[in-house]
């Protein structure tokens, strides 16, 4: 399986932009094609980030959204989450694009991504308890996610080393102006609890939640 060679990798555009969306696509369907995955595989991976700002859009973009999927022995990919692949058993996230925008432009291995996860936790905790409600921001339920070995594998090669799907997709990535400001941890990852009230209002809204 050939490496990416991470110095050719330069951020194309914002995250959840089309170019964005197109580039991570196709390193992700190259990875996977280079793998030579089990003919009898079939899996999808889609992110869908809601509330996208409207400069991401337009030019008849309906959506901020990327896939890869591999079916028939073919592995494909692009801008957009078609229903063919949300069909497919993989991995398949809804999220406002507000929520993961900053952290994703980090750069980590596994612990990192742990570290990650228990950040954001925290984060979404904090704007439930601010707007009174459980799940306020819509987020899709990933936790019977379908992982093949040979993709996790291959999605995650050197991912310690700074390579990986994740990595290539923060590398890809350029800044979005609406963090400029915003306290976050050293991930990137947005703290709510530091935000003046002010910033709490402008960030819920981003994500696309009203607050009762």
């Amino acid at each position: 399986m050939p490496d990416i060679n991470m110095s050719t990798v330069y951020p194309v555009g914002e995250f959840g932009s089309q170019q964005w969306c197109d580039a991570c696509a196709r390193y992700g369907a190259q990875i996977l094609r280079d793998a030579n995955l089990p003919a009898d595989i079939e899996w999808g991976f889609s992110e869908i980030y809601t509330h996208a700002p409207e400069r991401l859009l337009g030019e008849g973009r309906e959506k901020s959204a990327y896939h890869i999927m591999v079916k028939n022995g073919e592995v494909s990919g692009g801008d957009g989450a078609p229903q063919a692949c949300l069909e497919l058993p993989g991995f398949h996230v809804v999220i406002p694009w507000a929520a993961i925008c900053s952290q994703s432009r980090s750069k980590y291995g596994a612990e990192g991504q742990r570290q990650r996860s228990r950040e954001e936790a925290v984060l979404f905790q904090a704007i439930e308890d601010y707007v009174g409600r459980s799940n306020p921001m819509e987020i899709g339920d990933w936790s019977n996610a379908v992982w093949p070995r040979e993709i996790a594998v291959a999605l995650g090669k050197n991912s310690e080393e700074g390579g990986g799907l994740h990595n290539i997709a923060a590398s890809l990535q350029s800044p979005s102006r609406e963090f400029d400001d915003y306290p976050v941890t050293e991930l990137g990852v947005p703290v709510f609890e530091e935000m003046n009230p002010k910033q709490r209002k402008i960030f819920v809204a981003l994500c696309g939640v009203k607050p009762d």
